[in-house]
């Protein structure tokens, strides 16, 4: 089934680092973003309001006015991992949920679709590319080039530091400190992301989280995570496979004549995985 691309929502400003739990805390108080007060709790202007909500959805915290379980996994006071999303593995968690919750189609546009065609490209290619993945009846009049516009900012935004600062506010975007992109001259490209930069257990959430319900991984499934992460696939494959040895009764790499894929040999719960490093638990 194909889903319909969505643009905007974000009222043109990045996430920055405290509106996750800003947004978080405001909910689980019984608050609602469309209270008239909203905008002096959250001591923040009107469009920020709608763009704190956005983020929330968008990394895939909020559900139909519910904050989800991930979102209170990560960011409540009292039992939280996390609350301020100071770790990095925090980081790519959230990165990896903006990709695949798809509430914003860029994200998965470029990191997963665009990646997969080149490593570099400028503001008026990605423009273009995402003028012809909407050109497709299942997309008719989804594509508005200023809208898009907004959206190709907003996402540079959150992974690139700003060129010539005006203010110290414009540091402040949730996921630079991941360094999944660079810029050089109006050029941007993805940098390769090592297994050394990242925690193993983060891919093995990911795994988890990506198979949902089934037991298998595809090759496709495979390729698709190691684009989000940027981790190029050959090593990304060794790093499934030094998981499955380490795990061996929970999950099984197979790389039989071309066919690669991971299975699950116990059922796994993305919270487990999780605590392994929040709590350093092992089961």
């Amino acid at each position: 089934m194909n889903i319909k691309y969505t643009f905007s929502g974000h009222e043109s400003f990045p996430c920055k680092s405290m509106w996750l739990k800003k947004g978080y805390d405001y909910l689980i108080n019984h608050n609602k973003f469309t209270d008239p007060d909203a905008v002096v709790k959250l001591g923040v202007g009107k469009n920020m309001v709608q763009s704190i909500k956005f983020w929330l959805r968008a990394f895939g915290l909020l559900n139909d006015d519910e904050t989800t379980e991930i979102a209170c996994y990560l960011f409540d006071d009292r039992k939280g991992k996390d609350p301020y999303a100071e770790d990095n593995v925090t980081l790519w968690i959230l990165h990896y949920l903006l990709v695949v919750t798809d509430v914003s189609s860029i994200y998965r546009l470029v990191f997963v679709d665009l990646q997969r065609e080149k490593k570099e490209f400028d503001k008026d290619q990605l423009l273009l590319f995402i003028k012809r993945k909407c050109n497709v009846p299942e997309q008719k009049n989804i594509f508005n080039e200023n809208t898009v516009k907004k959206d190709i900012r907003v996402f540079l935004q959150n992974y690139l530091s700003p060129v010539n600062p005006k203010t110290n506010e414009e540091y402040a975007s949730l996921l630079l400190e991941l360094g999944v992109l660079r810029e050089n001259e109006g050029k941007y490209s993805f940098n390769e992301i090592s297994v050394g930069q990242i925690n193993p257990l983060i891919i093995l959430f990911a795994l988890v989280h990506i198979a949902g319900k089934d037991k298998t991984v595809s090759f496709d499934k495979l390729q698709e995570l190691s684009l989000i992460f940027c981790i190029p696939i050959a090593p990304f494959l060794t790093l499934v496979r030094s998981l499955s040895e380490q795990y061996p009764k929970e999950i099984s790499y197979t790389d039989n004549s071309g066919i690669r894929n991971v299975q699950f040999l116990k059922k796994q719960n993305i919270f487990e995985v999780l605590n392994r490093y929040y709590n350093n638990d092992e089961i």
